[in-house]
């Protein structure tokens, strides 16, 4: 399988899942130390749209800003540096994450619109727990105004509004909420 290049000047959906499906993350103290090898090899290469951490899986939305073979070289390290740190904490060995993570290229506005929703709606879609305060997303720091290294003015930018933000996330949770019955 030939691998998306990842662009300059382009948005992807990074995604990954721990081998056979099991846990990468079994703790909380274990998410927040990814999210910190995040900002150590990630800030300053690309902007980030959305992220949320699940027990077996993550998914993130960027917008590259460097080049190729950094970014690239950059998420490597950060998957390399998590895992090795992982598996001395837990006292295992070998791979962590499926063989490569996973890159999709967005191409358009409402693409990119779905799949930040996509992204936050994950606590609700895999556990059923209440995605706005889940908090291992980028939701509630797109719609707090407290600092954040999440590119929010440029996200809610292709909401319109914050309040249209929320809005869609609610009505994309609602409609998968709804069960269908035929009678």
């Amino acid at each position: 399988m030939k691998l998306e290049i990842l662009a300059k000047d382009h948005f992807y959906h990074i995604y990954n899942r721990g081998i056979n499906s099991e846990p990468i993350f079994l703790s909380n103290d274990n998410k927040l130390y990814f999210l910190k090898l995040f900002s150590k090899y990630m800030i300053g290469k690309i902007a980030i749209y959305a992220y949320c951490l699940m027990d077996n899986h993550f998914h993130i939305v960027i917008k590259v800003t460097e080049e190729e073979k950094i970014v690239t070289q950059s998420l490597s390290n950060l998957f390399n540096s998590y895992a090795k740190a992982f598996n001395k904490q837990n006292d295992r060995t070998g791979s962590l994450f499926e063989k490569h993570f996973k890159r999709i290229v967005i191409q358009d506005e409402n693409y990119l619109r779905n799949i930040i929703q996509y992204v936050h709606l994950n606590p609700k879609n895999h556990l059923d727990l209440n995605y706005k305060t889940y908090k291992y997303s980028s939701f509630q720091a797109l719609i707090s105004d407290k600092e954040t290294k999440l590119a929010r003015e440029e996200v809610l930018s292709y909401f319109d509004s914050i309040d249209n933000f929320i809005y869609c996330h609610d009505f994309k949770n609602e409609i998968l909420s709804e069960k269908f019955t035929f009678e």
